[in-house]
């Protein structure tokens, strides 16, 4: 099972990229935090901030997205890992993982709602974004 769940900030304001036929997709990151202890000893251990790739794939998330996502709105999101390649100016072959966004809920704030119902992901009929092709067969 590919199944994450994140609650954390976002980092940025969501990078919308909306395709010629109405089609969008939002990426951002999000900040995580494992809190900070103290163990039995004395000893202190600090807060670790993790910050995470997040893509909205879902015209309708990303539309939500597009509306009230900025940076440092606190976020629930649940999503699979995606690990992608690409080969950079250099010649070097480079990975990206991702967190691809199935549910959203926007935290804070007067109005506790969660977003609308995902729409099917979005798939382009030519050019722009493609996404990698699914690997839940793999073990």
């Amino acid at each position: 099972m590919n199944k994450v769940f994140l609650k954390g900030n976002v980092g940025q304001d969501p990078r919308i990229t909306t395709f010629q036929d109405g089609g969008k997709v939002a990426q951002f990151t999000l900040a995580t935090t494992e809190r900070g202890f103290t163990t039995r000893d004395g000893k202190q251990i600090p807060n670790v901030t993790y910050w995470h790739n997040i893509v909205v794939k879902r015209t309708g998330l990303a539309g939500v997205c597009e509306q009230y996502v900025k940076k440092g709105t606190p976020l629930l999101i649940v999503g699979k890992i995606q690990t992608r390649s690409y080969e950079d100016n250099a010649g070097q072959t480079r990975y990206v993982t991702e967190i691809i966004v199935e549910e959203m809920e926007l935290l804070g704030g007067q109005k506790r709602e969660p977003a609308p119902a995902p729409e099917p992901e979005y798939r382009p009929t030519g050019g722009g974004y493609q996404p990698m092709e699914s690997y839940d067969d793999l073990p």
